[in-house]
C-alpha cells in the first residue's frame, strides 16, 4: 500500500497560499490528487474558474467560498465539506484572524482560468 509521508509533500506558495500536494499523477497517483490548503489570516484569494470539480473539507478556522458572482459566499468552519462544481468561478477567503486550512480533492486534469483569461495548470494538480 502506498503511504505518502509528511515529509514526501512538496508546498506550493501560489498568491500567498501555501498547497502542500500528497498525491496525483505526477506523484503515483491514477486519478484524484489531494492536498493540504493553508490560507493566512485576513487573506481574500484570487478568482478563478476550476474546469473539475473540487472538495474543500475544512480542517482549521473559517474559509468563505464565493462561487460565481455572489455577493457573500459561504463560510466553512472545521468539518465542512464544500463542494465547488466544474466550471464554476470560485474565490477562496479566509476572513478570521487565524490561520485556515482545508483538504482539497479533484481529479486529475484540474486547470484554472484566471481572470485575465490566462490558463493555470496547478502543479499539485499534475
Amino acid at each position: 500500500m502506498p503511504v505518502i509521508r509528511a515529509a514526501e509533500a512538496v508546498v506550493h506558495e501560489v498568491h500567498g497560499s501555501h498547497f502542500t500536494s500528497y498525491t496525483a499523477p505526477s506523484r503515483g497517483g491514477a486519478e484524484l490528487c489531494a492536498w493540504r490548503l493553508d490560507v493566512p489570516p485576513g487573506s481574500q484569494g484570487v478568482p478563478h474558474t476550476v474546469s473539475r470539480e473540487e472538495v474543500l473539507f475544512v480542517l482549521a478556522g473559517t474559509l468563505r467560498v464565493t462561487l460565481g458572482d455572489a455577493a457573500a459566499g459561504e463560510r466553512g468552519q472545521p468539518g465542512d465539506a464544500i463542494v465547488v462544481p466544474p466550471g464554476s468561478s470560485v474565490r477562496v477567503d479566509n476572513p478570521g484572524s487565524e490561520p485556515a486550512a482545508a483538504w482539497v480533492t479533484t481529479t486529475a486534469g484540474l486547470e484554472a482560468v484566471l481572470p485575465d483569461g490566462s490558463r493555470f495548470t496547478p502543479p499539485w494538480a499534475r
